[in-house]
C-alpha cells in the first residue's frame, strides 16, 4: 500500500532527510560559534578590551539557543532508528549503537556539564576556570563531531566488521571501524564546514550593523574575524573537499558518476558538465554544457584518466543522479562565492576600506546564510549519493526498514512538519531578532530593557579606533 502514491521507504527516508535537514544546521552553528565564543573570551582575557567581552555576551545568546534546538532536533531523530529502521538497527547496531554512545558518553557529558559554567558562571567560578568551562564546551562540540562523522563514515566506507549467517554485523577492529578509510576527509571537511558556516553568519550578522552604523566597534570587530576565516579557511576547505572527491571516486565511483552526471564511461578523459538534466531513465545528461577533459583533471589530476560513467554499475545499485548532480553544483559554487568574498575582503583590508566599502557588506548579508545552505547541499550529496544503500555495497536501504504500513509513516511525516516548522520557525525567527539586535557596548545600549541582560560586568572606557583599515582591530 501506498500514501498518496509514496511507498513506506521512500516516506521513511524523505522523514529522516526532513528532520536531519532541521537538525544539522543547528549543529553546523553551535560547533563554529563554541569555537568562537572560546576566541573571544580568550581575545577578553589577554588584551582587557571590552568589545570582546561584548562580543561574548553577545553571541553566547545566540549559541544557547542553537544549541539548545540542536539538541531537541537531534534527539527525534535517534528514535527513527527505532521505529522506521528497526531492521537497520538489530543488524549494524553493534557497530552504530557504541559510537553513538561515545558521542553521549565523550561529547555531550562534557558539553553539559560545562555549559552552565560557561554561559552563567564568569562571576561564579572565577574568570581562569570560566576560560577552561569556554574552552571545554568547545571542545566537546568537536568531540561529538568526530563520532557522529564517524559512525556516518563507516556506513559509507565499512571497514572491520564481520558478518553472520543471520547478517548481523560485529566489530572486529575498532581501530578500523573508527578510522574507517571515508573518515579522516569527511571530518576535516565537516569541522571547516561548520566554521565557515559560523564566519559567514558572524560576517553576516556585522555586516549588517555596519551598514546601519559604520562607527560601531563591535560590528568592526566580528566582521574583520568573519573575513579573516573566510579568507583563510575557504582555500584549505577547497584543498579538502578536493582529498574528499579523490577518496570518494576510489571508494565509491558510481557516487562520483551521479555527481558528474556521467552516464558513459570516458576511457581517454571526462568533461566536466558545468549544467545539463541527468536522466536516468534515458541514461543521458540532457542539455549539457560541458568542458572537454577538465572532469578527469580535476578527478585524477590527469586531463586523460579514464572516469567511469553510470553504465558501468547495474541499474539496481546506481544512485539517482539528478540530486546529487545539482546539490554538488550549489555546494561548489557557493564554495567559490565565499572564496570570491574572502578575497575581495582582504583587497579592501588592504586598501584600508574594510569598513568603508559598503557594496562588501551587502556581499557579506547576502552570503550571510550560504554556510547553511552549503552543508545541507554538501548532506544531500553524500547521502543521496549512497542509494540504495544504508551500508554502501552490504545492506541496502530497502532491506533496513522497519515493516511499517506507508500510512502510519506519511501521517508521522506530516505531525513531524507542522511541529518542526511551527517550534523551529518560531527559534529561528527569535535568533533573526537576536542577531539584529546592535552589538554596541553596554553603556551605549540599555540592555537591561530586552530579554538579554548581561549582568555582572563592569564597562570601561570606550575604545578608540580609526575607520580605515583593521589595524586596531583583529
Amino acid at each position: 500500500m501506498t500514501f498518496f502514491g509514496l511507498s513506506a521507504e521512500l516516506l521513511a527516508r524523505i522523514q529522516f532527510g526532513f528532520t536531519i535537514s532541521f537538525h544539522f544546521i543547528f549543529p553546523a552553528m553551535s560547533i563554529g560559534t563554541a569555537s568562537y565564543l572560546a576566541v573571544l573570551n580568550a581575545l577578553w582575557l589577554w588584551k582587557r578590551d571590552e568589545s570582546y567581552l561584548k562580543l561574548f555576551e553577545y553571541w553566547k545568546t545566540i549559541f544557547a539557543v542553537t544549541f539548545g534546538m540542536g539538541v531537541v532536533s537531534g534527539i527525534v531523530m535517534s528514535y527513527q532508528f527505532g521505529t522506521n529502521w528497526s531492521v537497520f538497527s538489530e543488524k549494524a547496531g553493534s557497530i552504530i549503537g557504541p559510537l553513538m554512545g561515545y558521542e553521549v558518553l565523550t561529547a555531550f557529558f562534557l558539553e553539559a556539564g560545562f555549559l552552565g559554567i560557561a554561559l552563567f558562571g564568569r562571576n561564579r567560578v572565577g574568570e581562569r576556570m570560566h576560560m577552561v568551562a569556554v574552552a571545554m564546551v568547545a571542545i566537546g562540540t568537536l568531540i561529538s563531531a568526530t563520532w557522529i562523522t564517524s559512525a556516518n563514515s563507516w556506513m559509507h566506507t565499512p571497514v572491520g566488521y564481520s558478518i553472520d549467517a543471520n547478517g548481523i554485523f560485529h566489530p572486529e577492529d575498532w581501530w578500523a571501524i573508527v578510522f574507517n578509510p571515508s573518515f579522516p576527509y569527511r571530518m576535516v571537511h565537516t569541522v571547516l564546514a561548520a566554521f565557515l558556516t559560523t564566519a559567514f553568519v558572524v560576517g553576516g550578522v556585522g555586516a549588517w550593523h555596519l551598514l546601519r552604523d559604520r562607527t560601531n566597534r563591535q560590528a568592526k570587530i566580528m566582521f574583520s574575524m568573519a573575513m579573516w576565516m573566510a579568507a583563510l579557511m575557504t582555500p584549505v576547505q577547497i584543498f579538502v573537499g578536493d582529498m574528499h572527491g579523490l577518496n570518494t571516486l576510489e571508494h565509491q565511483p558510481a557516487k562520483i558518476a551521479a555527481m558528474e552526471g556521467h552516464y558513459e564511461t570516458h576511457p581517454n578523459g571526462a568533461p566536466l558538465i558545468l549544467f545539463g538534466l541527468p536522466d536516468d531513465e534515458a541514461e543521458v545528461t540532457r542539455y549539457a554544457i560541458e568542458i572537454p577533459k577538465l572532469g578527469s583533471l580535476i578527478l585524477k589530476h590527469d586531463p586523460n584518466a579514464e572516469i567511469k560513467g553510470l553504465k558501468e554499475f547495474s541499474r539496481e545499485d546506481r544512485p539517482p543522479a539528478l540530486m546529487p548532480f545539482f546539490t554538488f553544483r550549489i555546494m561548489v559554487a557557493l564554495g567559490m562565492a565565499m572564496l570570491a568574498v574572502g578575497m575581495w575582503s582582504l583587497w579592501c583590508r588592504w586598501r584600508g576600506t574594510l569598513y568603508k566599502n559598503r557594496l562588501l557588506h551587502r556581499a557579506a548579508l547576502l552570503m550571510g546564510p550560504s554556510g547553511l545552505v552549503a552543508v545541507l547541499a554538501g548532506w544531500y550529496t553524500t547521502e543521496v549519493g549512497r542509494q540504495p544503500y544504508t551500508i554502501y555495497g552490504l545492506m541496502r536501504t530497502s532491506d533496513s526498514i522497519s515493516p511499517l504500513s506507508a500510512q502510519s509513516v506519511g501521517t508521522s511525516l506530516i505531525a513531524f512538519i507542522l511541529v518542526y516548522f511551527a517550534v523551529f520557525g518560531i527559534g529561528s525567527v527569535y535568533l533573526i531578532k537576536l542577531m539584529r539586535r546592535p552589538p554596541v557596548m553596554i553603556e551605549d545600549h540599555e540592555l537591561d530593557k530586552g530579554p538579554i541582560r548581561t549582568a555582572g560586568i563592569t564597562p570601561g572606557p570606550a575604545q578608540q579606533e580609526t575607520d580605515g583599515g583593521d589595524g586596531h582591530v583583529v
